[in-house]
């Protein structure tokens, strides 16, 4: 087991990671911000926010070949960034 994959990152560390990603990858960046309907501008003002953190969770959830290409340079199982995954969008 790779030492990052021990203990499952906070979802700030994990929307951190999807959005440096991200921002290495222009096309895959842009394909995000149609999606959730963000521009340039709003997408600055929403760093740091609970709503974008989980916004990007859920798209590297929902594409498989961005979620195995950030686990694979972070060091983490596809099942460690899908246990975090869960643990946000669980309904009690």
């Amino acid at each position: 087991m790779p030492r990052s994959d021990q203990v499952a990152p906070d979802v700030s560390a994990l929307a951190d990671a999807c959005l440096g990603y991200l921002a290495e990858n222009p096309e895959d960046l842009l394909a995000f911000m149609q999606q959730a309907g963000l521009d340039p501008q709003s997408l600055r003002s929403s760093l740091g926010t609970e709503r974008l953190q989980h916004g990007l969770i859920d798209y590297f959830a929902s594409n498989e070949p961005i979620l195995l290409a950030l686990c694979a340079n972070a060091g983490w199982s596809p099942e460690t960034f899908m246990r975090v995954w869960h643990r946000i969008n669980r309904v009690d």
